[in-house]
């Protein structure tokens, strides 16, 4: 199964796809990160995440796309920004045929680090000693993004494992 994440940020949206073969060895085959400006007008940086999440789907060909879940945010502002660019990021997948799953941050987190309240640098090593990455991917967003797919992958393949013990 090929699965892109996307971290949705205000300054950066993280993308990563990465794939699992039949044995369950995770393979890391891009990641990187839309950088956006705030001097830019929010419709201009939509605009970039939606062109910028397209390239990657038309390069990459994913199975589904996975996302954080939504959160709740002291800042009502933050949250309508980053309300905007999840949305993007979901109509994208959608124009493309893909399925979109969410998960909360607690649950990516424990998938990738078994601490559903690790430090970002903790995801970051988790997720480079995972796939095999010489170095932690920076900026932190591509290692959230990373996590996320690897988490939907954990996930599913728990989900196809209880699935056959009923049957």
């Amino acid at each position: 199964m090929r699965v892109l994440g996307v971290d949705c940020g205000g300054e950066f949206t993280g993308y990563g796809v990465i794939e699992q073969d039949e044995q369950g060895t995770l393979r890391h085959l891009s990641s990187g990160a839309i950088r956006l400006s705030s001097r830019e007008a929010l419709e201009i940086r939509l605009m970039k995440i939606s062109n910028g999440l397209t390239v990657v789907i038309g390069d990459y060909s994913p199975e589904i796309v996975a996302i954080e879940d939504v959160f709740y945010a002291v800042n009502a502002k933050s949250a309508l920004r980053l309300g905007h660019i999840r949305g993007v990021a979901m109509l994208t997948a959608a124009q493309a045929g893909l399925a979109v799953m969410a998960y909360s941050p607690l649950s990516i987190k424990s998938a990738v680090v078994g601490y559903g309240r690790a430090e970002k640098a903790q995801v970051q090593l988790m997720v480079a000693r995972l796939l095999g990455l010489p170095a932690p991917p920076e900026p932190p967003d591509v290692a959230d993004a990373l996590a996320i797919a690897i988490c939907h992958l954990h996930t599913a393949a728990t989900l196809e494992r209880q699935q056959a013990a009923v049957k």
